[in-house]
């Protein structure tokens, strides 16, 4: 017998080669009760894994053969070797230890619902080649946008509607996309090259890829400077001006994606006063709050995303911070005839009497790809398993978690909070003030080179502080560079984190603050 887990495999168990039949109910039962298990034993025994996977590039390659197999292979051989060789390159983004990044969170609905979705494999490109799938889909997304009290233009009702993507990526991409053909349809495809789009330099890089990818040139793509007395938030002043600097040269605004809850610091974007600049210029405003929305269902946030009645489009990522499997992106838009027009194919062998009606939604119409998951029903699964009530109440508990370490950062002076906390994510550092005081350095520095010298040394000290700590592996952090600060944020929302994971994550920051501070003295 070999064993993986908590189990013991039996591995007599012979797949004939002459087997036609791939999908045997009885052997899909037999390995699905297996694969279940498996699962269960690694979230059992999760928090024993080092957070941050400890391998080196390259050390698959070192352990797997040089070709595939030519003859079958059991189901229990394969599951060791994804024990002993997979697991150890996993970064395990489910541990309670896990405060990295943004969370990209589970739960049993979510991954009962992704089982199923997959079991039945379904393309549901246009309605006919799924009903049910296109269907559940138009509901969950009109659900959800009542649950984040979205204006109804946003919702099928209002003449709207709602698309699960895949990612942010995809939801950026495909409104811009719909924005560049809103307005050279106007005024000639002749002029692609004249069209602007703006961002701040806190906007994520997906909007950068996306006007790339939309034939946007690359001079005509605004970053707009943010400052640590704003909060690193876009400034409506500076869009103004640089939309009114553009016009002058001739050029034509386009499209500005405003964030709530960026990703470097969860900044907020103010929302209602750049959608009223947007639609001086007639410009299409997307509204990312890949992160920061779903807390939105949460009455008393609402209001970080107060003036989204005025934006084109919304998109917050059910699969961060939502307890709802990668991939699942969720997009509204006020006009889908603005993505139909510029997404839509519509060739001989697709046609059909239900999309020739009218009366139903093609959803290859609304996104890039023409092949498309059935996302919706993991969706529907946690929407349905959990309520709402109960999503408010682990979303709120994230937050509670995130001011207590808030709270224990406060009481120590060698922490400063590098800008406030709006969500679940802290931005702090070791203070430039900690770092002078415990190093022993040349004091003859002229007073600009010794505030250079602290900026640097101060950000080294930090960095040093990152690294230790996640190589221990009993904790992940990440980081971010805003103003030229060196900040390590600590993002919770994990669904297995509670309070005593907070405390020793706490715990190990002291540990490895003294150490470094220690070190230069």
């Amino acid at each position: 017998m070999d064993s993986f887990g908590d189990h013991e495999l039996v591995t007599n168990h012979n797949i004939s080669s002459n087997t036609t039949n791939l999908l045997d109910p009885e052997e899909f039962r037999r390995q699905g009760h297996m694969i279940i298990d498996f699962i269960a034993d690694y979230y059992k025994n999760i928090e024993n894994y080092p957070v941050l996977s400890q391998v080196e590039p390259g050390y698959l390659r070192k352990r797997l053969p040089k070709s595939a197999p030519f003859q079958p292979e059991p189901i229990e051989t394969i599951l060791n070797d994804v024990q002993d060789h997979i697991i150890p390159g996993i970064t395990h983004w489910q541990s309670p230890n896990h405060f990295a990044y943004f969370p990209s969170s589970g739960s049993v609905a979510g991954f009962i619902g992704e089982m199923l979705a997959t079991g039945f494999n379904v393309i549901g490109f246009n309605w006919m080649s799924s009903p049910a799938a296109t269907e559940l889909e138009c509901i969950v997304m009109d659900w959800l946008g009542e649950m984040l009290s979205l204006p109804e233009s946003f919702l099928f009702s209002g003449k709207g509607g709602g698309v699960l993507q895949g990612t942010t990526c995809e939801a950026v991409l495909c409104t811009l996309v719909a924005a560049r053909d809103r307005v050279l349809h106007k005024i000639g495809v002749d002029k692609i090259g004249k069209l602007i789009v703006y961002s701040s330099d806190q906007t994520h890089c997906a909007l950068k890829k996306a006007s790339q990818i939309a034939g946007i040139h690359t001079e005509n793509f605004r970053v707009l400077r943010t400052t640590k007395s704003s909060s690193f938030s876009m400034s409506p002043d500076i869009l103004r001006q640089a939309i009114r600097n553009d016009i002058e040269r001739g050029l034509i605004p386009m499209y500005v994606m405003a964030t709530i809850g960026t990703t470097s610091t969860t900044a907020v974007d103010p929302l209602a006063p750049l959608c009223r600049i947007a639609k001086e210029y007639g410009m299409w405003v997307h509204v990312d709050a890949a992160y920061a929305g779903s807390l939105c269902i949460c009455p008393e946030f609402r209001h970080f995303i107060d003036g989204v009645e005025d934006a084109d489009s919304f998109s917050f990522n059910a699969h961060k911070w939502f307890f709802t499997t990668l991939d699942c992106c969720c997009l509204w838009v006020k006009k889908p005839s603005s993505l139909i027009k510029s997404l839509s194919t519509n060739p001989e062998y697709l046609r059909n009497k239900a999309t020739d009606s009218n009366k139903v939604v093609d959803y290859k119409d609304w996104q890039m790809a023409l092949s498309r998951r059935f996302r919706a029903l993991k969706l529907w699964l946690v929407l349905r398993s959990y309520g709402v009530e109960r999503l408010r109440e682990l979303l709120r508990f994230h937050v509670e978690l995130a001011k207590t370490f808030h709270k224990f950062l406060e009481g120590d002076k060698r922490f400063e909070i590098v800008v406030p906390r709006n969500f679940s994510t802290v931005c702090f550092r070791i203070s430039p003030s900690s770092v002078e005081s415990s190093t022993v350095d040349d004091q003859n520095k002229s007073e600009n080179n010794k505030e250079k010298w602290l900026v640097e040394r101060t950000n080294e000290v930090n960095a040093k502080l990152m690294d230790a700590i996640n190589a221990t592996g009993r904790v992940w952090m990440t980081h971010a560079v805003v103003g030229g600060i060196f900040v390590l944020r600590f993002a919770v929302g994990t669904t297995l984190t509670e309070e005593p994971h907070v405390v020793a994550a706490w715990d190990l920051i002291k540990e490895h603050a003294d150490d470094i501070l220690n070190a230069y003295v």
